[in-house]
């Protein structure tokens, strides 16, 4: 049995310390996840996030890990945020994790620029395709968590991958040649 679920059974049967647990071995990866895009407001809606878990606790059927569970929690609860017009939307991304899948830049930019540039490609990209993207490759969620955070299918999720990292890719070799790409070299004619 997976140690997660056995501790939210024990937490369920009224064991305050197994919940105290599930939530300490989660709580760094579901508050990363919200500091990335809300920075200092990341402390409440975490709370709010476990709160929320405590209180629909009962609901989760184990039909997905308790951690994706964790983050379609966390993702209501920014989507609530935003909705509310909170300030402080402007997205933060570390990007080294993301660097490795636009390899094809690498030879182009030193590391400093490329990081930039993704950093600048990741802000301009919608917040759904962030979440996408970094909850993929940042959190280690496939296709089936993924689709379960973003309530969709394992398909569709696919698809919105696909399109989001075309996107980040497409933004990124704009601002790696902004005048469009080289021409190709003309041939001599005899």
């Amino acid at each position: 049995m997976d140690s997660d679920l056995a501790l939210l059974m024990d937490w369920r049967a009224g064991d305050k310390r197994a919940g105290e647990q599930l939530f300490a071995r989660h709580f760094a990866a579901i508050y990363r996840f919200l500091a990335h895009r809300v920075g200092d407001a990341a402390d409440e809606l975490a709370q709010q996030t476990f709160l929320a878990c405590v209180v629909a606790c009962d609901r989760f059927r184990a039909q997905s890990t308790f951690r994706t569970y964790l983050f379609a929690i966390a993702r209501k609860q920014l989507c609530n945020y935003f909705r509310r017009g909170e300030p402080g939307r402007k997205v933060e991304l570390p990007v080294s994790s993301l660097a490795d899948i636009i390899t094809s830049m690498a030879t182009r930019l030193g590391r400093a620029e490329q990081a930039a540039q993704l950093h600048v490609a990741l802000a301009e990209l919608s917040d759904d395709d962030r979440m996408l993207l970094e909850l993929h490759y940042w959190q280690g969620l496939d296709a089936a968590a993924l689709a379960e955070v973003f309530e969709a299918t394992s398909g569709a999720i696919r698809v919105r991958l696909l399109r989001a990292r075309r996107a980040l890719h497409e933004r990124l070799t704009q601002l790696a040649c902004p005048d469009g790409p080289p021409a190709p070299p003309r041939r001599a004619t005899l």
